[in-house]
């Protein structure tokens, strides 16, 4: 059974670069470093997906070609038992983290993010990893400078990154490739205290 590492967002060229779709960025990034061939569309799954390996461990990466609030329509194809889940790895932007930080966490609720939501419906479980990605500027005193109501949360959240974003989204790639590494070949618990910190 192998590593499921998913990266959530949009399909579609308009959406691409813009914050919504950081879980698809990053899972790019772990793929150039651990994967073992292209991004293939699935039409069964309405996915990309592609294999890899880290360690001695099979990984399958997916990015959902379902928009963001169906990705667990994609994800239930391939997670089709609570064991299942236990090797899921979902990556998705979160507007309440400052740009730069990642937060590592399992068997948790959704915590109002859509796409999460859909995943935790379609696969019937909590248990599984879960990698949040910040997306938001910094204030003054290090916390998120988060956008307030539905349409402004919606316009920051659809919005492009700008270049010096960007290139620090690379910086936090290389960091959450490093991150599944030790998860996969050590255990989500190492992977937590390492990487949570700060």
């Amino acid at each position: 059974m192998p590593y499921i590492i998913a990266g959530l967002g949009n399909p579609g060229e308009e959406y691409t670069n813009t914050r919504h779709n950081t879980g698809r960025f990053i899972a790019d990034i772990i793929h150039d470093e651990f994967g073992k061939g292209d991004f293939e569309f699935n039409k069964k799954i309405n996915a990309l997906i592609a294999d890899g390996k880290i360690g001695t461990e099979r990984v399958t990466f997916i990015k959902p070609e379902t928009f963001m609030n169906n990705s667990g329509k994609a994800i239930a194809q391939l997670v089709k038992s609570v064991k299942a889940a236990g090797k899921l790895v979902v990556i998705y932007d979160d507007f309440n983290l400052p740009l730069g930080r990642i937060r590592i966490s399992y068997n948790r609720s959704s915590g109002g993010h859509n796409g999460l939501e859909s995943i935790i419906k379609a696969i019937k479980t909590e248990g599984f990893v879960r990698i949040r990605i910040g997306v938001a500027p910094e204030n003054a005193q290090g916390n998120a400078k988060t956008p307030h109501g539905d349409e402004k949360i919606e316009k920051f959240i659809l919005g492009k990154l700008k270049d010096e974003e960007l290139k620090e989204l690379k910086k936090v790639g290389k960091r959450v490739s490093d991150a599944v590494e030790v998860l996969v070949r050590e255990s989500r618990e190492k992977a937590m205290s390492i990487f949570n910190a700060g």
